[in-house]
C-alpha cells in the first residue's frame, strides 16, 4: 500500500504535536523560533515522506526531485543580487526553470499517491513550460554576439513540436506512439543541430572562450542528458522501441517511464541551470 491509513497518519500528528508542547515548556529558556522551526520541519517530513512506502521509489523520485528543484531554485534567486547584470536575466530563467519545476513535481507527486497512476498530463504541463526556457538560455548567452530573435523562435517552435507529438503519441494515440515518437525524435535532433553545429554553435565561438566553452557544455546536455527522455517514452508506451518492448508489464514499464523521467528532469534543469551560473561567474 502507498498511502497510510489515515487514522494512524492523525495519530502521530497529535503525539507529535503534544511531545512539541512539552518539550517547549520545559525548555522555555530556549528561542520559541528555534522550535516553531523543527515544529515545522518534522510536520512537513510527516506529510510528505510519511505517506510513502518503502518501496514506493515512484513517490520518492518525486518528492526528491520536488526538494531538489526547490533547493536549485532558492540559491539561483539568492544569487541573482551577486550577479552581474548582464547575467541576471539568464541566472533568473534558470530560477524560474528549477521553481516551475518544483510546483509541478509538488502536484504530481501528490497525483501519483492518491491515484497510483502516471501524472502524464501535468508532466507535460511543466515540459511545455520549462523546455522551451532552457531553449531561451542559449539564445541568452549568444545574445551578445548577434544572436537574433529569428534563432529563439525556431529553438522555442522545435521545442514545442517535440513535446506536442510526444504528448500525442503518450497520450492520445498510443496505438501510433512509434510515429509520435519519430516525430518528436526529428525536433529533438533539430533542436541539437542548432546548437552543435548551427547558428548557436557558430555565434558562441565568437561570443569568448567562457560563452563557448559554456555552450558546448550544454550541447553536451541536450545530446545526452536529454536522450534520456526517449528512454522513458519507449518504456511507457506500448509501441516500445519499434515494437520491441523492453519492460513486459505495463505497469511496471509506467513506473520505470516516471523514474527515469524524474531522474532526466533532475539532471537537465538543474544542470542547465549551474552551467549559466558557472559562466556568470567566470565572466564577471
Amino acid at each position: 500500500m502507498f498511502l497510510l491509513n489515515k487514522t494512524e497518519q492523525n495519530k502521530k500528528f497529535a503525539v507529535l504535536y503534544f511531545v512539541e508542547a512539552e518539550t517547549t515548556t520545559k525548555n522555555a529558556e530556549k528561542p520559541k523560533i528555534l522550535k516553531s522551526r523543527k515544529t515545522l520541519l518534522k510536520l512537513f517530513f510527516m506529510e510528505h515522506m510519511g505517506t510513502i512506502a518503502s518501496d514506493n521509489y515512484v513517490a520518492f523520485t518525486f518528492f526528491i526531485g520536488t526538494m531538489a528543484m526547490m533547493a536549485a531554485s532558492v540559491f539561483f534567486f539568492f544569487e541573482l543580487n551577486n550577479t552581474s547584470p548582464k547575467w541576471r536575466t539568464s541566472v533568473l530563467v534558470s530560477g524560474l526553470i528549477t521553481f516551475i519545476a518544483a510546483v509541478h513535481y509538488y502536484y504530481m507527486r501528490g497525483y501519483n499517491l492518491e491515484t497510483g497512476e502516471s501524472p502524464t498530463f501535468f508532466r507535460y504541463v511543466d515540459w511545455i513550460l520549462t523546455v522551451p526556457l532552457m531553449c531561451v538560455e542559449f539564445y541568452l548567452i549568444t545574445k551578445k554576439a548577434g544572436a537574433k530573435i529569428s534563432l529563439l523562435w525556431k529553438l522555442i517552435f522545435a521545442s514545442l513540436v517535440m513535446l506536442v507529438t510526444g504528448y500525442i503519441g503518450e497520450v492520445l494515440d498510443r496505438d501510433g506512439s512509434v510515429l509520435w515518437g519519430v516525430l518528436s525524435g526529428a525536433a529533438y535532433f533539430y533542436i541539437a543541430y542548432l546548437v552543435w553545429f548551427g547558428e548557436v554553435s557558430k555565434l558562441a565561438e565568437t561570443a569568448g572562450p567562457q560563452v563557448a566553452k559554456a555552450t558546448r557544455i550544454l550541447a553536451w546536455f541536450v545530446l545526452v542528458g536529454w536522450a534520456i527522455y526517449p528512454l522513458g517514452y519507449i518504456l511507457g508506451t506500448p509501441g516500445g522501441l519499434f515494437g520491441i518492448k523492453l519492460v513486459e508489464d505495463p505497469k511496471a514499464a509506467l513506473h520505470a517511464m516516471d523514474i527515469v523521467y524524474n531522474i532526466a528532469d533532475a539532471i537537465n534543469k538543474i544542470g542547465f541551470g549551474l552551467v549559466i551560473y558557472a559562466l556568470s561567474r567566470k565572466e564577471d
